[in-house]
């Protein structure tokens, strides 16, 4: 598994750690009865007793045979610059009950991680139920303090990463995988720690600017409907020049290029009558823009009558002035036989007009896909390239949480154990 890069040096230029990647992570991001019992553990003078606390989950998620390892970063940067600041503080004291001892309050000016100890497994490694993930170890009210923060950070980290990885495993190591989920994520955090742990999973790339600065992870992305339907006629293309990749010369009329292009496409295959010009007018807009990268979304109106001719007539034109198409992007239909007769059709043209390379242009399929779907696909042969996944990828959408526990296992060296009368909790 890949981690993800950090764009960011990992230390600051005074050799400290950075802080976590979101900043709502602070030592308030925590459930209240963290805070009781620090005050309980302070009470009755434990809370300098050395504790020994072990986190772990008890059953892979997705009924599977295996758990990514993921969120250990997070948890470093957070109790590296574990401090509370006097508006926390003050926060606290309002939330707890007023019988507290103000030098309670003094005891949690001065508290940070400097006596703590924490021992794990690689992140992005592999793991199995009920393995120790972190080892845990000092003052039990510091350390008891660090639970939820940890179980929230590693939590949907390890899930979503696991998720990403199974997709690949059905995806195959030959695909390329992009994550798309941000629109679709839990809300603006659940959106950037997809990018980052689908990354880690095993995805190639993903939609999301942010991710993509945060953590150095590549950036991939076309245009959508509503641009292809935001045109209406090829009389809104104005300037028609376009010059060639090498600088020699320009293409004066682009358009008529991409015209005739059409007009041998049509006489080769003579399956389909005049395409939809608003289409082949966002197409050319679109190529004008990004002659580079030209990849264009086929399915606005109809795929094969369209939809493919189209973007063909353009990437032959920008051949010709010596730039290389990308590909398309399937977002709707039949996804199997649309990728196969994709695929025919720019083969066809590749044996027919000595284009070399066109028979293997890059095919994408998107459109709510998901382990399944993927699954389905590979049994009934495709021709897609590329998968652009979001909502069940990001979501976890099969399964709402992994289940992260955070045990007391030792305190002064005397182990501990739950006892429970559910058995799978001992």
């Amino acid at each position: 598994m890949e981690a993800a890069k950090n764009n960011n040096n990992e230390r600051t230029s005074n050799g400290s750690i950075h802080g976590p990647t979101n900043p709502m992570v602070t030592p308030l991001l925590n459930d209240l009865y963290q805070f009781t019992m620090a005050y309980a553990y302070w009470k009755a003078n434990k809370h300098q007793e050395r504790a020994v606390f072990d986190l772990y989950f008890r059953k892979n998620p997705f009924g599977g045979e295996y758990t990514v390892f993921s969120g250990l970063e997070e948890c470093i940067r957070f109790i590296a610059n574990f401090k509370l600041s006097e508006d926390e503080i003050d926060f606290v004291r309002q939330s707890l009950s007023p019988s507290c001892e103000d030098a309670f309050f003094d005891y949690l000016r001065g508290l940070d991680c400097s006596d703590v100890e924490v021992y794990a497994i690689p992140e992005g490694t592999v793991v199995f139920p009920k393995i120790p993930l972190l080892r845990v170890e000092g003052p039990v009210a510091a350390v008891q303090l660090l639970e939820t923060p940890f179980v929230n950070l590693i939590n949907f980290a390890s899930l979503v990463s696991t998720n990403a990885a199974r997709h690949r495993k059905v995806a195959g190591k030959s695909k390329t995988l992009l994550e798309f989920g941000l629109r679709r994520a839990q809300g603006p955090d659940g959106g950037i720690s997809a990018s980052k742990y689908c990354y880690i999973g095993g995805f190639d790339a993903t939609s999301n600017v942010a991710a993509g600065k945060l953590f150095g992870i590549p950036l991939r992305g076309t245009h959508s409907h509503a641009f292809v339907s935001s045109y209406m006629s090829l009389d809104e293309i104005t300037d028609r020049s376009l010059r060639r990749k090498d600088g020699s010369s320009t293409c004066e009329d682009f358009v008529s290029l991409v015209q005739t292009w059409l007009s041998k496409i049509q006489l080769l295959n003579g399956v389909f009558g005049e395409t939809n010009q608003s289409e082949l007018a966002a197409f050319i807009s679109y190529a004008f823009a990004f002659p580079d990268n030209f990849l264009a979304l086929v399915d606005t109106y109809d795929v094969m009558r369209s939809g493919i001719p189209n973007f063909c007539a353009v990437a032959l034109a920008l051949g010709d002035l010596g730039y290389k198409a990308g590909g398309i992007r399937l977002d709707s239909g039949d996804l199997a036989y649309l990728s196969c007769q994709a695929r025919k059709f720019f083969c066809s043209i590749e044996k027919e007009f000595g284009v070399p390379g066109f028979g293997k242009l890059i095919i994408t399929a998107s459109n709510d896909l998901n382990e399944e779907t993927l699954d389905a696909l590979n049994k009934q042969g495709h021709e897609v390239d590329a998968f652009g996944i979001g909502t069940y990828l990001v979501t976890c959408y099969a399964q709402a949480a992994l289940g992260v526990v955070f045990k007391l296992v030792d305190i002064n060296n005397q182990p501990r154990i739950k006892l429970s009368e559910d058995v799978s909790k001992v």
